[in-house]
């Protein structure tokens, strides 16, 4: 089943039930893949359904953080709540040993001596963990092995 039937089922059960809350998460989640399918003019790939979730992720993270600094808490949580439904739709994340094994590996095959080498690492790195590792905890964790 793709994952846009996977929330239409998931959408229809949130409007029976009457839970207002996860409809329109989901209702959200729902639109922005079909607005990128609607963009390429053909069904997505998994990782192009991987690269929307992240995008929507990355949005509502931004969104509460904004909303926070500006002392709307309300708001903020409402963002929240639709990335924890967002992010039953992900892959499960890497836990930081998973995340330093596959940056040692990268290290190993590139060849890296110095910090002058993140760029090839953080590239077969990314690869590799793409939609299962936020980039940012990624890149300090690379720049600490190559320091």
């Amino acid at each position: 089943m793709s994952l846009i039937a996977e929330i239409e089922e998931q959408l229809k059960d949130a409007r029976l039930a009457r839970d207002g809350d996860r409809r329109d998460a989901l209702s959200l989640i729902l639109n922005a893949l079909r607005a990128a399918k609607k963009e390429l003019n053909r069904d997505l790939s998994d990782d192009e359904e991987l690269q929307v979730l992240q995008r929507e992720r990355k949005r509502r993270v931004e969104a509460a953080e904004a909303f926070r600094a500006g002392g709307r808490e309300e708001q903020a949580e409402d963002e929240e709540y639709e990335l924890d439904v967002l992010e039953e739709f992900m892959p499960e994340p890497l836990s930081e040993d998973e995340i330093e094994e596959i940056i040692d590996d990268v290290i190993s095959e590139v060849g890296a001596t110095s910090i002058r080498d993140m760029g090839r690492v953080m590239a077969g790195v990314m690869h590799q963990v793409s939609g299962r590792a936020d980039g940012s905890a990624v890149s300090q964790l690379v720049k600490e092995k190559l320091a």
